[in-house]
């Protein structure tokens, strides 16, 4: 396995649902993903179907230690109603948003602005 302190971009597959019950559990692995030399944190959620306030403060703290590392956080996301739900809160307007993990891996490869999600 390669050493994530060398590596543009570290991949954190989320589950299906995210909510009060594993939010830190998701909130360890998302801190665990900042290492030196890493530009780029994907947390994966093409599974995730649900995310409650409990998962979307979750991604609010993981993006405030992404930023206090100097580290970019990208989320994919696939699912229509956690879309939504993140869109509500205007989490669109904090992180970018991919629909697919190879969009995402793209943009950290690049340094740039997101592309609009419609």
């Amino acid at each position: 396995m390669a050493d994530p302190r060398y590596l543009p971009a570290v991949v954190i597959a989320l589950p299906s649902e995210i909510d009060m019950a594993n939010a830190s559990q998701v909130g360890q692995q998302l801190s665990s993903a900042h290492a030196t030399g890493v530009r780029a944190v994907i947390a994966d959620m093409s599974a995730t179907t649900f995310c409650d306030s409990s998962g979307i403060s979750v991604l609010v703290q993981a993006h405030k230690q992404a930023a206090a590392n100097g580290t970019q956080l990208r989320l994919v996301v696939r699912s229509t109603p956690v879309l939504r739900a993140l869109t509500l809160v205007r989490m669109d307007q904090l992180l970018p948003i991919y629909p697919s993990l190879s969009q995402a891996l793209a943009a950290a490869a690049e340094p740039g602005p997101p592309p609009r999600r419609e």
